[in-house]
């Protein structure tokens, strides 16, 4: 019988996939947008890709929060999916309005082998009610039970911003298929509370702009470490500043003086 060594279907890719979520040794995933970034996070020597929708929507001209068209969305993934040879989880937002049985399907078609799925209405901000989120994951785990299911809680940033529902969120994600929970937003100082109350189970922490480093969530039982849309704003800040020099008559291939 012929072994499936294919990073990007479910039998292969989502088993090591998952296996790099190991609490304080975190799996480390600088978000990519295409093709092209995600060769280089390939090639710098990271074991998987994840996919940013933020970064992804800018990149193709459309909004974030269900502003692109679903088939870009799909497409843009399985561009990236088939452009590296390891395994590809997908940020999708909250689906798309699709069913449970399409978003597994497409995902398959994409080359996807986890996504992200988030728990707040990208059309109105407002959190979705607790029982139906884990309803509507629990129905994405029953259309594949291979797929890596990170489920995002945005209590920090839509909701009471309180630990508290934050844990209950996730406890209730857990119980519903999820392998892996992203509390997005949730301050430094209630990681560890946050790691300890779910159990030890993997959490998802992004990194940004001062905040702990992936081997500082390490230590806190942090078992994925991501970075969402943040390095494609820093590669724009700084091509906004190589195209405003060059404006200005400088050439963008020789370094800046020193205090410029």
């Amino acid at each position: 019988m012929e072994t499936d060594t294919n990073p990007n279907t479910a039998g292969a890719g989502a088993g090591v996939l998952r296996s790099l979520h190991v609490a304080g040794a975190p799996l480390v995933l600088p978000n990519a947008w295409d093709a092209a970034s995600a060769r280089v996070v390939v090639d710098a020597g990271y074991p998987a890709v994840a996919t940013a929708s933020a970064a992804v929507s800018a990149a193709l001209g459309y909004p974030d929060g269900h502003g692109m068209p679903v088939d870009e969305a799909f497409a843009a993934v399985r561009r990236i999916a088939s452009a590296v040879d390891v395994p590809v989880t997908a940020d999708i937002e909250r689906g798309y309005g699709l069913p449970p049985g399409e978003i597994v399907a497409r995902l398959a078609e994409a080359g996807a082998v986890g996504c992200n799925l988030e728990d707040s209405d990208p059309a109105t901000g407002a959190m979705v009610d607790v029982a139906e989120q884990a309803d509507f994951l629990a129905a994405v785990r029953a259309a594949d039970p291979d797929l890596v299911l990170n489920a995002r809680v945005d209590v920090h940033i839509k909701g009471d911003k309180s630990l508290e529902d934050s844990v209950r969120r996730a406890l209730a994600y857990f119980e519903a298929g999820a392998d892996c929970v992203y509390p997005l937003g949730l301050p430094s100082d209630e990681i560890g509370r946050f790691v300890a109350a779910v159990g030890g189970r993997p959490v998802n922490i992004a990194h940004g702009p001062g905040s702990l480093t992936p081997p500082e969530l390490g230590a806190l039982g942090v078992a994925r470490v991501s970075f969402g849309p943040g390095l494609h704003r820093l590669l724009l800040a700084r091509l906004t500043e190589l195209v405003t020099d060059l404006r200005a008559g400088a050439s963008p291939y020789r370094a800046r003086p020193a205090g410029n």
